[in-house]
């Protein structure tokens, strides 16, 4: 019986959906956007949702509280992104368009912030990398100053992650961001980076965790202008 459960389930096994719709949340002590803040050091609330269809296309949404002060009054980052994602064989391709953007922001006559990035990347097995480029001033940093030009930068986005016994996970996380005029636009250098080493513990569903996270240059940027 036991050798013929497998075949049994086979032949009554339901074909794949057309799409499927799912949705996340979690809450978070701070919210680390590259390796920096975007709460203040202050505790986040994060969620959204993704639909994906069997063919390789999806469309989500993602959101978290950020901290007015960073972003010219928003309160709210809300991310919006659609692709397509392929496996040939046992590696993982997908590229797509992720836009930020944050409600109410430059209301009172600061700077709107708002950001465009393409994206590409691949994974296999626990191993993963992406490959963001922006296609708009990155988050308005020298919107409007002479000779600033931030569209182009760029972040690769290298992360890992291994099981280890009864729930438990490692994780890790290299990036790196290099700002095109960054320093013509006031920063202290053109590029940083980021990383992160942390465990995770599947409880049924929800994930807890632990990560030490740091960067290569201190407050290299804040965001608002």
């Amino acid at each position: 019986a036991l050798l013929a459960l497998p075949l049994l389930a086979g032949a009554q096994a339901k074909p794949d959906p057309e799409y499927t719709f799912s949705g996340n949340a979690g809450l978070f002590s701070d919210y680390r956007f590259r390796g920096f803040t975007q709460t203040g050091y202050a505790p986040a609330f994060q969620g959204g949702f993704d639909f994906a269809h069997k063919s390789g296309f999806y469309l989500g949404n993602w959101n978290s509280n950020v901290e007015q002060g960073l972003f010219n009054g928003a309160s709210l980052e809300m991310d919006f992104y659609g692709g397509y994602k392929f496996s040939p064989g046992d590696i993982g391709f997908d590229r797509g368009y992720l836009y930020y953007y944050y409600p109410n922001s430059g209301a009172l006559g600061s700077t709107k912030i708002d950001h465009g990035e393409l994206y590409a990347g691949a994974s296999w097995g626990p191993v993963s990398a992406k490959l963001f480029y922006a296609v708009t001033e990155f988050f308005a940093l020298g919107t409007g100053a002479a000779g600033v030009d931030t569209k182009g930068s760029w972040y690769l986005d290298l992360n890992a992650s291994f099981p280890l016994a009864q729930g438990w996970t490692a994780v890790a996380h290299y990036g790196y961001q290099d700002i095109s005029d960054g320093k013509k636009a006031g920063l202290i250098a053109d590029n940083v980076s980021d990383w992160k080493l942390g465990v995770t513990y599947d409880l049924s569903g929800w994930l807890l965790g632990a990560s030490v996270i740091g960067t290569t240059e201190k407050n290299l940027f804040t965001t608002a202008e």
